[in-house]
């Protein structure tokens, strides 16, 4: 009996020891896997300073941009909608004169089912101003009250709508990545105020054949409030269907024509390109 003990003891101590250095496999296999998916920054690699010196770098030196005051733009900006005239813009469907409304106050308006206008320069990554209202009195509802977009490049939309007291699809409503991102917030004004869109749009970049290999995106900030958090662009925006990805370089800031005497207005837009 007791050889046949001392046997078992043998054979579980065995199989302890088995276990113990199965776990250790385990772990060291564990720690292997998540050394290689560490992020490793190649600047902070080698000896690390021991003084604040070793920490500090004077080149390149940064470029110097005055801001705007209230409601103009910084000393760098391209100036793309002053009030004064529609020259920057043309339409989208010919390319001929932009045919919107010119208003007295420094805005333009929508002119009904006279099209989509867009900028005659192009651009890739930027950072935009844009100011925009829903006409008074209301008129419909749902997406035909006070509905246009912002199109970056053309064709991937932040939507503008008058949103007040008017239930819509969420990842259609105003400050919408359309249909792809719902806003974080609703934080319009009051119908017929004056509205601001602060973006910051960075292309997607495609290769040699055309295959998209790295994802635009969009932050968008609505009257001050954060409501697009560097989202990803999943493709075009379209009404119906999946977004698209064709493959593209810069392209037109457009806004939108929605043909349903929405009467937008527009003023004070400027990009300083990234």
């Amino acid at each position: 009996m007791k050889n046949r003990y001392s046997l078992l003891l043998l054979t579980a101590s065995f199989g302890v020891i088995s276990c113990q250095e199965k776990v250790m496999v385990n772990a060291d296999s564990s720690m292997e896997a998540v050394k290689d998916s560490v992020i490793v920054h190649e600047e902070y690699m080698g000896e690390e300073p021991t003084t604040p010196e070793g920490t500090e770098f004077y080149e390149p030196k940064v470029a110097v941009v005055k801001p705007g005051a209230a409601n103009s733009a910084p000393s760098d900006a391209i100036i793309l909608f002053d009030g004064t005239s529609l020259d920057n813009w043309v339409s989208s469907n010919d390319s001929t004169a932009a045919k919107w409304h010119l208003n007295k106050d420094g805005s333009m308006t929508v002119n009904d089912k006279t099209g989509n206008i867009q900028t005659k320069q192009n651009f890739s990554d930027i950072q935009l101003h844009i100011e925009w209202k829903s006409p008074l009195p209301v008129q419909r509802d749902n997406q035909n009250r006070g509905n246009s977009g912002v199109f970056l490049n053309g064709i991937y939309e932040v939507q503008v709508l008058d949103q007040n007291d008017n239930p819509t699809y969420v990842n259609g409503q105003v400050g919408s990545i359309y249909k792809q991102h719902v806003p974080l917030a609703m934080a319009s004004v009051p119908t017929g105020e004056w509205n601001t869109y602060d973006i910051i749009y960075h292309a997607p970049e495609f290769n040699v054949d055309g295959g998209k290999i790295k994802s635009g995106d969009i932050t968008v900030i609505h009257n001050g409030v954060l409501v697009q958090d560097h989202v990803e662009l999943k493709g075009t925006t379209p009404y119906i269907g999946w977004p698209k990805n064709p493959p593209h370089g810069k392209g037109p800031l457009l806004l939108q024509d929605h043909g349903d005497d929405s009467r937008v207005s527009f003023r004070n837009i400027w990009v300083r390109e990234l």
